[in-house]
């Protein structure tokens, strides 16, 4: 009968913290109660004046030894210490089930490239019924220049000469290319490789934008265009 009251004891007791075993850390006040009352169940068997100190003993080693073999969760992010890859998680942060704040996804941002641009210059006048660049001129094509330099290499120009209607046909088509290869020249001279230049040519008045039948339309006809094509 001794056996029998000794080993009882002992397989309750090993059942009950085996069962703590399996608890978080932060579960020690539940392995506490649990190892109360098995402590308490042990002391009676051998005496009634046995079960409070069962209880005490019971519940002190099973709280113990759950604090000591649970698997805890310090940073409180729903993963067990055991399997956390990352520790120490700011509370509130989403994380995966190794514990880690998932990778953040690359936005690769598409670089639109305009395959086409066209320049149009409309404030280049030209000294009166000639081709010769005033200083206005230059100073509005230094800013073309500037911009044009910038372009790639590769980068392929053309550049068209527009007049208005006064004047014969002929003759507007050749004041045209006149035009259009003095700004060819001024660009070239101010640092545009002239080997980006893949066309030079007039349309005299045969492309008109705006109606030749007023001044303001007649101004707006008078332009310089660069097609940048890349």
């Amino acid at each position: 009968m001794s056996i029998v009251r000794t080993a009882i004891p002992l397989v309750l007791l090993t059942s009950v913290l085996t069962g703590c075993a399996g608890l978080q850390k932060t579960d020690w006040p539940k392995c506490a109660a649990v190892g109360g009352v098995g402590g308490a169940a042990l002391g009676a068997i051998e005496s009634s004046a046995w079960a409070g100190w069962g209880a005490l003993l019971g519940g002190g080693l099973a709280a113990g030894y759950c604090w000591a073999h649970g698997d805890g969760d310090e940073d409180g992010d729903g993963v067990p210490d055991s399997r956390d890859k990352c520790p120490g998680t700011p509370r509130g942060v989403q994380v995966d089930a190794n514990g880690c704040p998932p990778e953040p996804v690359a936005v690769v941002e598409e670089v639109v490239v305009v395959k086409e641009e066209v320049i149009v210059i409309r404030d280049v006048h030209f000294e009166f019924d000639s081709a010769r660049l005033t200083a206005a001129d230059k100073e509005r094509l230094n800013t073309i220049a500037t911009r044009l330099k910038q372009e790639a290499a590769s980068a392929r120009l053309s550049v068209t000469g527009h007049t208005d209607s006064v004047g014969s046909d002929s003759y507007n088509q050749k004041l045209s290319d006149r035009r259009a290869h003095s700004v060819t020249d001024y660009l070239v001279d101010s640092g545009v490789p002239r080997s980006s230049f893949i066309s030079v040519v007039g349309a005299g008045e045969t492309q008109p934008v705006a109606d030749n039948a007023t001044a303001d339309g007649r101004a707006m006809n008078r332009r310089t265009e660069i097609k940048i094509q890349r």
